[in-house]
């Protein structure tokens, strides 16, 4: 049934692949662009929070844990998908990973914590990023940053700056860091 394959492309799993399910809202993370963010995150997030939102294949999450991440957690609110997560945590032994059953908005809603890195990649169709960047103020820790991926570059609100912005194929991605500081 799982015929969908992504590499994870660097740290402790380099090379090892983590699978998922045909969907039409899922598009991983592509090795270019994860290569591009990880660089401008530096390779080493050891100590490091992450949450990935809208989890999908877990490309960026288990990204993020591969190079050291303390603790992710993936939200998905998908069951076939969020199965498809916890198969390959199972398979990596990615103890610092925890898997949150739910839809993004309601995980926000009910989450106080605050992280260094946050991975937005919402379905394209489903025009959330607006939303999510007014959320995450309080759910982003001092100094970290957000990563927003999507068909075109959003426009963020005042609240957010700019810290790096790359396009390959039909993504757009970007690197926001809060003007507040957290």
């Amino acid at each position: 049934m799982i015929r969908n394959e992504v590499r994870i492309i660097g740290g402790e799993w380099r090379s090892r692949i983590i699978a998922f399910p045909s969907n039409a809202d899922l598009r991983p993370t592509p090795d270019r662009v994860r290569e591009t963010v990880f660089n401008w995150l530096g390779q080493d997030l050891s100590g490091k929070t992450c949450l990935d939102l809208f989890a999908g294949s877990g490309a960026m999450g288990f990204e993020a844990a591969s190079r050291g991440a303390e603790r992710v957690i993936m939200a998905e609110s998908n069951p076939e998908v969020l199965k498809a997560l916890k198969t390959s945590s199972r398979k990596l032994g990615a103890t610092q990973v925890q898997l949150a059953a739910m839809d993004a908005l309601k995980f926000m809603d009910s989450n106080r914590e605050r992280f260094d890195v946050i991975f937005v990649d919402p379905p394209f169709r489903l025009g959330l990023v607006p939303k999510l960047l007014s959320l995450l103020p309080l759910h982003i820790a001092e100094d970290g940053v957000v990563y927003v991926e999507g068909d075109n570059f959003s426009d963020p609100d005042r609240n957010w700056l700019v810290w790096r912005k790359g396009h390959a194929g039909k993504v757009c991605y970007q690197l926001l860091k809060s003007r507040k500081g957290g």
